[in-house]
């Protein structure tokens, strides 16, 4: 049996802001390659500590007092920090939240796309354009040329989600975290920006962590998932049995609290606050 692309064992942080409050308490996970693994909680639950933690960025307020990060093998926490730098955005790539803010504002979109193919595979300028293009047709992006030579606030909200997808995409990575990355679009844009996400894994083998607060979103793109409650791992299955028959009461209350589509008319129901305090208790929340 094939080790796992990636492996968070007994992951534990806490927040030097806070008086050491606890952000993670023994976060596990497996991520196979090629697989799409969905990070799913509500704010504050500490689904993209986990997705910083294996970036390399976490803040200063944010410290890890255990565990590990293998990729490949390998343990990111003890790697040497250039060796870190040379392995994040190569075989490791980000799709951020924001576009807006993302992308640098006083740069042309053709820089921002070929920086990294000329300085780390070594690509001349042309080959390096020719490659830039390649990536935004891939992203279906129009008149990509015009797109190349444009600035960030000419390009609508989904052009510029377009763009940062082809951004992550474009050294071949074994690994893309996508943090939140429909928060800021209109839903018709989501459904398209998921359904790229989901077509350039496929075309690529990339394995993708797809962090969100949205199950609806889960079920249309993640292989398996994996539920955090107050920095804990409450579920974790594979989607289809998680959604279509959870174990905790939690995820049972999450599901009904959100929209059938299959029961259009049915009312949703809250999260009683029993399962809340049943949860805090297991937890150790007082």
């Amino acid at each position: 049996m094939t080790a796992p692309l990636l492996s968070i064992e007994n992951l534990n942080a806490i927040s030097t802001r806070e008086n050491g409050a606890p952000i993670l308490r023994d976060v596990s996970l497996t991520l196979e390659r090629g697989e799409v693994l969905g990070l799913v909680g509500e704010s504050g639950a500490g689904k993209s500590t986990i997705a910083k933690a294996l970036l390399g960025i976490l803040p200063r307020t944010v410290q890890v007092t255990g565990g590990a990060i293998r990729f490949e093998g390998r343990d990111l926490m003890t790697m040497p920090s250039r060796a870190l730098r040379d392995l994040i955005g190569t075989h490791i790539a980000l799709i951020p939240q924001d576009p807006q803010t993302a992308l640098n504002p006083g740069r042309r979109i053709e820089a921002q796309l070929t920086d990294a193919l000329r300085l780390r595979r070594g690509l001349s300028s042309k080959e390096a354009r020719a490659r830039a293009l390649k990536l935004l047709q891939e992203v279906h992006i129009r008149d990509p040329e015009r797109v190349l030579r444009a600035y960030p606030h000419e390009l609508s909200g989904g052009m510029r989600q377009r763009v940062l997808i082809a951004s992550a995409f474009a050294l071949e990575p074994k690994l893309v975290v996508a943090d939140e990355p429909t928060t800021a679009l209109d839903v018709t844009v989501q459904k398209q920006i998921l359904r790229l996400i989901r077509d350039m894994q496929r075309t690529h083998g990339t394995a993708v962590i797809f962090v969100t607060h949205d199950l609806g979103v889960v079920a249309q793109i993640c292989d398996s998932v994996t539920l955090l409650y107050a920095g804990k791992v409450i579920e974790a299955g594979r989607t289809a049995d998680v959604l279509t028959a959870p174990r905790h009461a939690y995820t049972k209350a999450l599901l009904a609290a959100g929209p059938r589509y299959d029961r259009p008319d049915s009312g949703l129901e809250p999260v009683p606050p029993s399962v809340f305090e049943a949860l805090r208790a297991e937890i150790g929340l007082g």
